[in-house]
């Protein structure tokens, strides 16, 4: 198999060990990404884990540090599969990680309904009347805004493909949040964990973590805050060890 193709680069997942491809000119994965799989709770072994909006196939390919479940990762972009695709044979990982090509709005009729353990997603983040930034390749724009699927319909079709007692876990931006607590009791999603990361201290938080269960019970934990960026402009020691491992 040919690894690479066009403008497209071999990168290191460095604490997981692994490698994943990604294209300049595609929505690569980013933070947001490496801290919603550590923060998600998922299976050790049994069970089944889904990832919604799955791009270039990162999540999967952390938390199959993780767990042993089969992940199964949705993404509805064709090149975003391939290269997804590529990264998880690339990296010998075809038993445990599946990619699929599909629309996450009426993903259970496909894949089953309330039969899987645990779900993440990292959705689009702005509303379309955002999506004006010209500089944006289709890739990118579709990732980053709700062009074909909303905050709502991320819940709901998470909440949809869950089993009763299963977990969902998103990250967001800050602001949504009330929206976002709105979606998830709404769709059956009680909101349990949630996070707020910051990107000093001292500065307004920028990334939201949140995590429900279907049908729990209300009694939502807040999480000490994570911090990225020292004063200096050095990752914090807990990002280093969630980066690269250990304290560099």
């Amino acid at each position: 198999m040919e690894w690479l193709q066009g403008d497209e680069r071999l990168d290191y997942l460095l604490a997981e060990n692994l490698r994943i491809i990604q294209s300049p000119s595609v929505f690569s994965f980013s933070l947001d990404a490496v801290l919603l799989a550590r923060f998600a709770a998922v299976p050790k072994s049994r069970g089944k884990v889904v990832d919604l909006c799955t791009g270039n196939g990162a999540i999967p390919l952390f938390l199959s540090a993780r767990t042993k479940a089969p992940i199964l990762g949705i993404e509805l972009q064709e090149r975003l599969v391939d290269m997804a695709t590529r990264s998880v044979a690339y990296n010998e990982l075809d038993g445990q990680i599946t990619i699929q090509q599909g629309d996450v709005k009426g993903i259970a009729k496909i894949i089953g309904s309330e039969k899987y353990d645990a779900v993440t997603c990292n959705p689009p983040y702005f509303p379309v009347e955002a999506a004006s930034d010209k500089k944006l390749s289709e890739h990118q724009a579709i990732a980053r805004h709700e062009i074909h699927l909303s905050l709502e319909e991320a819940v709901a079709n998470a909440s949809s493909l869950l089993k009763q007692g299963g977990k969902a876990a998103f990250v967001h931006r800050p602001a949504r949040l009330i929206e976002l607590i709105d979606a998830m009791k709404k769709h059956r999603l009680e909101p349990k964990r949630i996070q707020f990361v910051y990107p000093k201290a001292g500065r307004e938080a920028n990334i939201l973590l949140i995590e429900g269960i279907k049908d729990g019970k209300p009694d939502i934990k807040a999480l000490p805050p994570i911090i990225v960026y020292e004063e200096n402009g050095e990752y914090t020691a807990e990002i280093k060890e969630i980066l690269y491992g250990d304290e560099k």
